[in-house]
């Protein structure tokens, strides 16, 4: 086998640049080099794999049919380095690397800014890619490799594919405009919320299942009126009278939206897990460990303090 050098791997950037944007000149100026020495090194990459990676159409170039397959295998080689290049850096020095996490709008505001805050005082230096997208989605992610764990509410069992772990449970609670019958009470049964239109997450999302589940085990479907996708959403339909809905209290700790009342539901009790989930097939890199084992530390502490 032929050893690859620094020359060959300089190649294989600057063949996933131009394969990226499709353009000679706009591939060299993102690269900060000339473009005669990224048309030259893509001229040898040919000649050395001897087929046509591309062909040009106007002022553009494609990827032929071959050139496409090379770029999937290329990308991967890519991943593996940057991932073994950053494993040796964090392995030197686990509090200046990279955690790279996931977590759904309902722990958006509250949640996950309060553990990143805290932890960033002891570990300054450490640098955070966030990723927020729906329930599925997020686990998803994880196995494939985008990101490196999610935190996610409720928890999902653990599986062949994805090892969880619960930091805490909490109450979703009922939250209703101020001009709604039932406002100037403390509590509810959930029944009570029987004829009334619901504000929840679209189809796909984990919170609108429980609470449709929720509903059902108490007798009822609940009449679905609006979607909003985030939490901010949901919230502000509910202020504006167009219906009620569940949501985490969690969420309401520092923004219960002006014109509403949160009231607690004593029957049933409506509850949810909130964890984190790793991958069963790889290690978390030394950085991502160290944050990991924070979060445990510091949603216990937490518990300890309720």
């Amino acid at each position: 086998m032929k050893e690859v050098t620094y020359m060959e791997l300089r190649q294989i950037e600057y063949f996933i640049e131009v394969a990226k944007r499709e353009h000679m000149t706009e591939a060299a100026a993102a690269l900060h080099v000339a473009q005669s020495a990224v048309s030259r090194q893509i001229f040898n990459l040919e000649a050395e794999l001897g087929v046509h990676l591309f062909f040009r159409e106007g002022r553009t170039i494609k990827l032929t049919p071959i050139g496409k397959t090379f770029l999937n295998h290329m990308q991967q080689v890519v991943d593996v380095i940057n991932e073994a290049k950053r494993e040796l850096e964090e392995s030197l020095d686990p509090e200046k690397g990279t955690v790279r996490i996931g977590f759904p709008s309902s722990l958006a505001a509250n949640v996950l800014p309060n553990v990143i805050s805290a932890f960033r005082k002891q570990y300054p230096n450490v640098r955070f890619t966030l990723k927020q997208g729906a329930y599925v989605h997020l686990i998803d992610s994880v196995i494939k490799g985008d990101i490196s764990m999610a935190l996610l509410g409720p928890t999902p069992p653990s599986d062949k594919k994805i090892e969880s772990e619960i930091f805490f449970t909490e109450e979703l609670v009922a939250l209703v405009s101020e001009n709604h019958p039932l406002a100037q009470k403390s509590s509810l049964k959930l029944s009570e919320l029987q004829n009334d239109s619901f504000v929840l997450y679209p189809p796909g999302f984990i919170l609108r299942d429980v609470v449709i589940d929720a509903c059902r085990q108490h007798g009822f479907e609940p009449n679905v009126a609006f979607e909003g996708e985030d939490t901010d959403a949901i919230k502000g339909l509910v202020a504006a009278g167009l219906g009620v809905t569940l949501i985490p209290e969690i969420t309401l700790v520092d923004s219960l939206p002006r014109s509403t009342v949160k009231l607690r539901i004593k029957d049933p009790q409506v509850r949810r897990s909130v964890g984190v989930i790793v991958p069963t097939d790889r290690s978390l890199m030394p950085t991502e460990q160290l944050f990991h084992d924070f979060m445990r530390d510091f949603f216990n502490q937490l518990q300890g303090f309720q």
